[in-house]
């Protein structure tokens, strides 16, 4: 199909969120001389700090470069897991049995706290428990998903179960796969309305939001920090960063730390839904075992597929990868070759050298980042703890602060080591192993 028929007429490189959820237009107004919180970031981290710390009582005034959620926070595919991606064994040998499991709570505790904080909240964000189903792209990568699951450490267990190949059909209608697990306690999520809610209730406690208002510089100031932006100066006690795949040369320790790496998403045109029922038999939201991973779901109606992943060495056009991402939708689901797409979008996501999210404070100045992918809960779970850190809070601590923040020698912010990274991921992917 060429690209003339591949996109639908009118196609947005906006995310699919944005139609029912358009980008906020909040007010500009001058900057306070002094706040006693100032927040990096208007993303669902930022956002759950500041509202522990107006909620606690703390003048707080939230930056953001763009649009509120302009990042990530609106740019996801709505999928939300228990976030933690190295399993139990590993994170042993890395950090201990005991900070293992440490870690690895922390990752069910930010699965339990979105979901208690959307009901809390009330915010209207088609919140739904619908399960995960990972999904092997070989027979030996089955083989170590009922092994992981046969393993898992007693209190710590999933309630996931087996999908044999020859069951596959009642998750979805592909052979592309060889089987694999659901995890039931894993959710989706309109990202778009989350924000919203997110970003009504911070300003509903008092929180101010200052968009297109880049911060320049943090430094320190007495005993509190002098934050510079493109609007002018502002003294705050107390400082978060919530920048995440964002984070730039105004931190440079943290960008050090963060790798910003493209994920690419596209929605399709409306699909016939006697064909949707027969390829997606159930609401759950999919994901496989490759190490270049796909992950994909139906929109909150049923009507469309959203489909994301990585797809190139490098960053590139999302009309390019659109092509690309709709090829690899093709090959699951042949019935799908007509398909056109109506809207394709990318976003940066941060990894971190050990694979896990990180929160506490350096300097001074206080963070939570480094999702890896994974940050529709643990996003606002971290962001939450760091504002409570901030208000001196004992349930502010988490296991995430205690794993050490790595870097690597020759590493300033930029991945020069994507791109081979990438090539070799995909060779392993292509390997029977």
């Amino acid at each position: 199909m060429s690209s003339d028929t591949l996109f639908a007429p009118g196609i947005k490189q906006t995310p699919y969120w944005w139609e029912t959820t358009p980008r906020p237009s909040l007010p500009v107004f001058e900057l306070p001389k002094s706040v006693d919180v100032a927040v990096i970031g208007s993303g669902y981290t930022g956002l759950a700090a500041a509202l522990q710390t107006a909620r606690g009582g703390r003048s707080t005034l939230i930056f953001d470069a763009e649009d509120a959620g302009w990042g990530c926070s609106t740019r996801n595919g709505g999928q939300i897991s228990t976030s933690i991606k190295p399993g139990f064994a590993e994170l042993a040998k890395r950090h201990g049995e005991h900070m293992a499991r440490a870690i690895l709570t922390e990752g069910r505790n930010s699965l339990k706290w979105i979901g208690d904080f959307i009901a809390t909240e009330k915010i209207d964000c088609n919140f739904k428990v619908v399960g995960r189903f990972h999904a092997a792209h070989n027979e030996p990568a089955f083989k170590r998903l009922t092994q992981a699951l046969a393993n898992e450490p007693k209190g710590l267990e999933t309630d996931g179960f087996v999908i044999s190949r020859a069951e596959q059909k009642r998750e979805l209608g592909t052979d592309a796969y060889y089987g694999g697990v659901v995890y039931p306690r894993h959710a989706s999520v309109d990202p778009g309305l989350l924000h919203k809610g997110m970003l009504d209730r911070a300003i509903e406690a008092g929180a101010q939001v200052a968009t297109h208002c880049p911060v320049t510089g943090i430094d320190r100031e007495g005993t509190g920090f002098r934050v510079t932006t493109a609007r002018g100066t502002v003294i705050a006690r107390d400082v978060v960063v919530a920048t995440n795949g964002y984070t730039g040369k105004t931190t440079p320790w943290l960008q050090r730390r963060v790798i910003p790496i493209g994920s690419y998403v596209i929605a399709t045109e409306e699909l016939d839904p006697a064909l949707v029922d027969r390829l997606f038999p159930t609401d759950r939201i999919v994901s496989d075992t490759r190490m270049v991973v796909y992950y994909y779901r139906l929109s909150p109606d049923r009507r469309r597929v959203i489909f994301g992943g990585r797809v190139s060495q490098g960053e590139t056009d999302p009309m390019k990868s659109a092509v690309k991402l709709r090829d690899e939708l093709v090959r699951l689901f042949p019935e799908l070759a007509g398909v056109k797409v109506t809207h394709t979008w990318m976003g940066f996501v941060a990894y971190t050298f050990d694979t896990l999210a990180h929160a506490g404070k350096h300097d001074g100045i206080y963070y939570a980042m480094g999702y890896c992918g994974s940050g529709v809960g643990m996003a606002g779970y971290l962001g939450t703890k760091v504002g409570q850190q901030v208000l001196g809070l004992s349930e502010g601590h988490t296991a995430l602060e205690y794993a050490k923040f790595q870097t690597r020698p020759l590493y300033y912010g930029w991945p020069w080591f994507l791109a081979p990274s990438v090539t070799y991921y995909r060779w392993r992917d292509s390997r029977n192993v």
